[in-house]
């Protein structure tokens, strides 16, 4: 995610881009409020990777409109997409649990 305006406004979103090519230090989590208008944009969407409609791709449409509005995370993320990142999340619920 590029945010490189006013406070909260979303410039772009890039999904999955490279290491060495990342523009900024944010993430989107996959967490949105979408508006109606999100059908629209998906329906006029070229496909993206895959060759599929991407949700990622229409958000990164309406940011180019000034469209989107990011909130920064307070709390710790975690990759469970990843044995390593599943298995931190069960760490640390445990470890809060023991309190």
């Amino acid at each position: 995610m590029v945010s490189n305006r006013a406070h909260g406004s979303v410039a772009g979103l890039i999904e999955k881009p490279d290491v060495d090519k990342v523009p900024s230090n944010l993430a989107s989590i996959g967490r949105y409020v979408l508006t109606p208008d999100i059908f629209d944009t998906l329906r006029n969407q070229q496909p993206g990777a895959g060759g599929e409609i991407q949700l990622a791709d229409a958000i990164n449409t309406q940011a180019s409109n000034n469209a989107v509005e990011a909130v920064k995370l307070k709390g710790r993320r975690f990759d469970c997409g990843s044995v390593k990142g599943y298995l931190d999340a069960i760490m640390h619920v445990a470890e809060r649990r023991k309190r």
